[in-house]
């Protein structure tokens, strides 16, 4: 995290980022079907529909966005922020879905010898492609990591799907102008096999999220010394946390000497709270249970 960021401006520069994304498409989905239906590329135009579902995507993850930005209600205590991973499943599910499309696709030309010659101007809007999406992946990733957003971490997975897809699109295409026909589907392929190897980590980082899986280590262990420093802190027995859109929610099970009051425990539990939220923008929420410290009959229940 570079910076301590408030939450709408949280929400705000990530629904940037995705108008960006939205705007990038929209130029795209023009260019690649002009540029294919005027240079008889077959690969140009199918690459010109992904950029039309890209599109739907995109729509599809602002409005995710709109409403994981909804505060916590009664209907729903611990926030919206699921959105946002549910979103990035979907996403993960429609890069897998394209990469499958891509294989099937290529292997039916190969098959039915369905090759035609390409002009050159195909390559060159491919090329284009390739350029813009590989920028639009690179920068949507450096915000996604800046904002913990698994949103905008399944949008730069989708933009770099597009733009691996578009270097077999430019090879292929390119061959094809030079004579060599059965280089784009077999470019094709290969990109294939890249698409569904990133489509399929896309779904598995978004699942862990909504099965609430295990956090990083490392990211618990900074959170355990903050709260372990606290003052009346005598030890902390247990930490777990996980995911809700951009933000974490941390259980924490303190040891607190058993002969203070229950005042005095509070008032310790709140500062652990403080230094928790001070030193980690990306936590949403702490939840602290109290023990008493040197008690040798407690015994945590629980019944997962």
């Amino acid at each position: 995290m570079e910076k301590h960021v408030e939450r709408k401006d949280r929400f705000d520069l990530a629904d940037r980022v995705i108008y960006l994304g939205v705007a990038l498409n929209v130029i795209l989905l023009f260019a690649k079907f002009g540029a294919g239906i005027w240079g008889r590329s077959a690969a140009l135009r199918a690459d010109g529909i992904e950029s039309g579902c890209d599109l739907l995507i995109s729509v599809a993850l602002l409005w995710a966005m709109r409403m994981s930005r909804k505060p916590y209600d009664p209907e729903h205590p611990y926030g919206h922020g699921k959105i946002e991973s549910l979103a990035a499943l979907l996403v993960g599910i429609g890069i897998l879905a394209t990469g499958l499309w891509l294989a099937v696709d290529s292997a039916h030309v190969i098959i039915f010898h369905k090759v035609e010659t390409v002009h050159w101007m195909a390559p060159v809007v491919a090329l284009l492609t390739v350029l813009s999406k590989e920028v639009a992946a690179r920068y949507t990733r450096s915000r996604a990591k800046r904002l913990g957003s698994p949103t905008l971490d399944a949008l730069a997975a989708d933009h770099r799907k597009d733009a691996l897809s578009s270097v077999a699109t430019a090879i292929g295409a390119g061959a094809a102008a030079c004579g060599w026909f059965y280089f784009d589907p077999a470019m094709a392929a290969v990109t294939a096999l890249f698409i569904i190897r990133m489509g399929a980590q896309t779904f598995k980082r978004a699942f862990d999220d909504l099965v609430d899986a295990a956090l990083p280590g490392a990211s618990l262990e900074a959170i355990k010394q903050d709260a372990a420093a606290v003052a009346g802190v005598e030890h902390v027995h247990e930490i777990r946390g996980r995911r809700s859109g951009q933000f974490l929610i941390i259980d924490l099970k303190l040891e607190i000497d058993p002969l203070v009051t229950v005042l005095a425990s509070h008032a310790i539990a709140d500062r652990v709270k403080q230094q928790v939220f001070g030193n980690h923008p990306e936590v949403g929420d702490v939840m602290i249970h109290v023990n008493p410290h040197d008690d040798g009959a407690h015994r945590d229940l629980i019944r997962l």
